[in-house]
């Protein structure tokens, strides 16, 4: 089989997409499928579009692209689009949009959690399967974790690329004050960038990272905390989980999903505190739950691939079915540059 992805896989730290990307062609090559990264070739048998945003430096090709490969040179390529964004998680106003004018050219759509098929982000047309993300154990793993004994400070920590608000700085910056207070002994690190002008007064904050180095500042610590806002579903919390962190989680987009039975949840920064007493008081009852998370990037491939496998093997009756010119105005609205 020959994949397209519609991602260049990018070198350092890039964010969880690329992650993904890397986890996913890694499995592809190493069971003997090649993996492009543009639609040169006539004989691509899937197309995978991650991002309809032709201005991402990691796009490799376009949602329009991919239509005018479909209608010349590659007609029987089948194309399957992967959402892992939204509007509500940043606050945004024009992505919903797109994704849903990129999903016109989907044969199936893959979502990162069932939160996000409930929105408004696909055409509600054709297939659709909900394959959560994992992340890699031969980085991210517990060993050398040493858990907390119930003397020493409770070490909470966090790592986004984004340094966006919605990714949880009320919750941050309550912890940060907590922390500062003498609060029930704990200490905060945040890895990663932060919003412009916002500062901590208390917490350990260290630059970007990727790989061991995450991982090793994981180990470190005794609970994984994300707050973020309508997350559709992000690896940082399953990088944290599968180091054998206990999970502090807001009740919010697709969080819930990956993280209920890990740990305690919160709606925000007011119910914040009484979360982390509940924290320490169940401490080594969710310690001992995190042997069974199950969130890997060995999962999250195994399923793909069975994903694909099952639509080559039905790529007669899905070709079939295709209406390729249903409607021209959303082909040549997938022809502009967004």
């Amino acid at each position: 089989m020959k994949i397209a992805f519609g991602q260049r896989i990018q070198s350092g730290p890039w964010g969880g997409g690329n992650r993904f990307a890397a986890a996913l062609a890694e499995a592809l090559e190493a069971r003997g499928d090649d993996v492009v990264f543009d639609l040169k070739d006539g004989d691509i048998d899937l197309i995978l579009i991650t991002d309809p945003r032709s201005r991402n430096p990691a796009v490799a090709f376009t949602p329009g692209a991919a239509l005018r490969c479909l209608m010349g040179r590659n007609a029987c390529a089948l194309v399957v689009h992967r959402i892992n964004e939204c509007d509500q998680r940043k606050g945004a106003r024009t992505m919903n949009a797109r994704l849903r004018l990129a999903n016109y050219c989907a044969d199936h759509t893959v979502f990162i959690g069932s939160w996000l098929r409930a929105l408004q982000v696909w055409r509600r047309e054709g297939e659709s399967t909900v394959i959560l993300n994992g992340a890699d154990t031969r980085i991210f793993n517990s060993n050398g974790h040493k858990p907390w004994d119930g003397s020493q400070p409770l070490r909470l920590i966090t790592h986004h690329w984004s340094g966006h608000l919605m990714k949880g700085f009320d919750v941050y910056r309550r912890l940060d004050d907590m922390a500062a207070a003498g609060e029930g002994k704990l200490e905060f690190t945040y890895i990663g960038n932060l919003p412009g002008g916002f500062q901590f007064s208390n917490a350990r904050h260290l630059p970007v990272m990727e790989g061991e180095a995450i991982a090793e500042e994981l180990r470190a610590h005794h609970v994984y905390l994300t707050a973020s806002v309508s997350e559709p579903a992000g690896m940082h919390h399953i990088e944290g989980a599968l180091s054998g962190l206990p999970l502090l989680y807001r009740d919010s987009g697709a969080l819930p999903e990956y993280c209920a039975g890990y740990g305690e949840s919160f709606s925000g920064a007011e119910d914040f505190a009484p979360a982390v007493e509940r924290m320490i008081a169940n401490y080594e009852k969710w310690r001992r739950a995190m042997a069974g998370y199950a969130n890997t990037s060995g999962r999250m491939c195994k399923d793909y691939l069975a994903l694909f496998d099952d639509l080559m093997a039905r790529r007669g009756e899905i070709l079939a079915r295709r209406r390729l010119w249903r409607n021209p105005l959303a082909i040549g609205l997938n022809q502009v540059p967004w």
